[in-house]
């Protein structure tokens, strides 16, 4: 595979973005106190099956890590890989927990 894309954060837009072969995929969030909230992530088709929805992950997820931030997987893509990957659990915000079937 070609180098990974370059993930941004874009706080004017809320959202993390990356630009690959001209066309732009981002992940929108929210900023709430001690946490956010991704509402949003959204791949164009000509860049599907690439592994540019699971670099916006990724990166977002260790810049919530980095800041210190629970996160609220509302986007259904966060959602689903934050179930699967253990090693996100921890970034799970208390009141998503059960919904995503993660105890404690």
């Amino acid at each position: 595979m070609a180098d990974a894309p370059v993930v941004i954060d874009n706080p004017a837009a809320h959202r993390f973005e990356t630009t690959v072969d001209g066309h732009l995929a981002i992940a929108e969030y929210n900023l709430i106190a001690g946490g956010i909230v991704f509402t949003h992530t959204e791949v164009p088709s000509a860049l599907e099956g690439r592994g540019i929805g699971k670099a916006l992950i990724v990166h977002a997820l260790g810049e919530a890590r980095a800041r210190g931030l629970k996160v609220m997987p509302i986007c259904p893509f966060f959602a689903a890989y934050m179930k699967k990957h253990a090693e996100t659990h921890d970034l799970v915000h208390p009141s998503y927990r059960s919904a995503l079937g993660i105890e404690g």
